[in-house]
C-alpha cells in the first residue's frame, strides 16, 4: 500500500492533524503532525518509500540471512539515531556497515577499537605547523569521527576515556578540541559492534552511553538456506558489490519527513504505557517490580516514537500503528533495562519480560 492509499487514515480523528485550513492547528492532546504542505509531503513520502524499498533490497542482495537486522538498522538511521550491533564474529557486521554507507550515499569510515586507542585517535588533534617564514601556529587535523557513518568496531574494547570522547560526538554531533567546538557532518550516525562471546580485556559500556544508542540489534546465525546462498555468493571469482541508491540529501529529507509523520493518540498512549510498565518504580505488576533492577528512561519513549514512524515510512504507511511499537519493543528497551539478582537466579531474560509487557499495548 502506498502513502497515497493511506491518506484517509491520516485525516481520521485518531491522526495528529485536522483537515488543513490556512493555518492548521493540532487537535488537543495529539502529537503535532505533518507540517507545511500536506500534499507535497505525501508525494515526497511516496517517492521516498519506493527509494527506501530499493535500498533495502540492494542491502539484502549483499547481506544474506539478516533481513530483520537490515530493517532495524535502516529504521534507526531513518529515525536519526545510533545503533549497537551485538553478535558473534563472522555474521557480517562490518560488511553491513560498509554496504549501508555505499547504498545510502554516505561518507563511511571504520575504527577498530582497542585498549590503547586514545580519544585523539577518534576525534583528531592539534599539531604545530611552521610556515616558510618561520611562523608557528596550531592546526586541527580531523579524526575519523568527521564522517557521516562511523563504524566503531568492538566499541567495548576501548578504555572509558575513549568511549566518553565518542559519547560527546554521538549526543551533541560535535567535538571540543582545545576549547574550540568542531561540528560533525550531517547526517551523522554511529554503528557500533560488540562481540558477546569474548569479554576478556573489554570495558563494558556504562548505562549512560548505552542509552545513547537508539536500538540494540542482536545478530543471530542465518538459517540453512541463507547460509547456502551466502556460501555460493562469497566464494566465487567475484564478490557482489553494492550500488548507491540514495544520497545524503535524500536521507536527510527522509529523516525530516519521519519527524513530520502524524501519530495518533492511541499509539502515543501505548508508548507511554509500555515504557512506564517497564520501570520497577511505575509498573502495576508486582512480579515485574521484583524482577527489574531498573527500567528505561524517557529517551526510550522518544526512540519508540521516532522508530515507529520510520518503520511506517519504510512500509509505505502514513502513520505508525501498535504493531510497529510491538516490533520495536525489544531493540529499544533491552539495553535500557536490567534484571534484578533474584530474576537472574531464576534464569529469567529481558526478552521474555519485554514480550510479556506487550500485552499492555492492547
Amino acid at each position: 500500500m502506498t502513502i497515497s492509499d493511506a491518506l484517509p487514515h491520516a485525516t481520521a480523528p485518531d491522526a495528529t492533524r485536522a483537515p488543513p485550513p490556512a493555518a492548521p492547528e493540532a487537535a488537543p492532546g495529539i502529537d503535532t503532525g505533518i507540517a507545511g504542505d500536506v500534499a507535497g509531503d505525501i508525494a515526497l513520502a511516496d517517492r521516498l518509500g519506493a527509494s527506501l524499498q530499493a535500498a533495502r533490497a540492494e542491502i539484502g542482495r549483499i547481506i544474506h540471512g539478516q533481513g530483520a537486522v537490515i530493517d532495524q538498522t535502516l529504521v534507526s538511521i531513518l529515525a536519526g539515531g545510533h545503533t549497537l550491533l551485538v553478535g558473534a564474529p563472522g555474521l557480517g557486521k562490518t560488511k553491513l556497515v560498509t554496504t549501508l554507507g555505499i547504498v545510502l550515499g554516505l561518507d563511511a569510515r571504520r575504527v577498530q577499537f582497542t585498549p590503547d586507542l586514545m580519544p585523539s585517535d577518534i576525534t583528531g588533534s592539534e599539531i604545530l605547523d611552521e610556515d616558510e617564514h618561520g611562523h608557528r601556529s596550531f592546526r586541527f587535523v580531523r579524526g575519523p569521527v568527521f564522517c557521516q557513518l562511523l563504524m566503531a568496531d568492538e566499541i567495548n574494547r576501548a578504555s572509558p576515556r575513549t568511549q566518553s570522547a565518542l559519547l560527546q560526538a554521538m549526543q551533541e554531533h560535535r567535538v571540543a578540541i582545545a576549547g574550540t567546538d568542531h561540528a560533525l557532518p550531517s547526517p551523522f550516525h554511529v554503528l557500533a559492534t560488540q562481540n558477546p562471546i569474548e569479554q576478556e580485556g573489554t570495558y563494558p559500556l556504562p548505562e549512560a552511553q548505552l542509552d545513547r544508542f537508539m536500538l540494540q540489534i542482536p545478530l543471530t546465525f542465518p538459517d540453512a538456506a541463507a547460509e547456502r546462498t551466502m556460501l555460493l555468493a562469497t566464494t566465487g571469482a567475484e564478490d557482489a558489490a553494492p550500488v548507491p541508491v540514495l544520497s545524503d540529501r535524500a536521507l536527510a529529507e527522509a529523516q525530516r519527513l519521519v519527524r513530520a509523520l502524524p501519530v495518533g493518540d492511541k499509539v502515543v498512549d501505548a508508548i507511554v504505557r509500555l515504557v512506564r510498565e517497564a520501570r520497577p518504580e511505575t509498573t502495576s505488576d508486582p512480579r515485574l517490580r521484583e524482577a527489574l533492577a531498573w527500567g528505561p528512561g524517557p529517551r526510550a519513549a522518544q526512540a519508540l516514537m521516532l522508530t515507529s514512524r520510520a518503520r511506517a515510512l519504510m512500509d509505505g504507511r502514513l502513520s505508525p500503528s501498535i504493531d510497529d511499537i510491538a516490533a520495536l519493543a525489544r531493540p529499544v528497551l533491552a539495553h535500557r533495562m536490567a534484571l534484578s539478582f533474584a530474576a537472574r537466579a531464576e534464569n529469567r531474560s529481558l526478552p521474555e519480560l519485554i514480550d510479556g509487557l506487550l500485552g499492555t499495548l492492547d
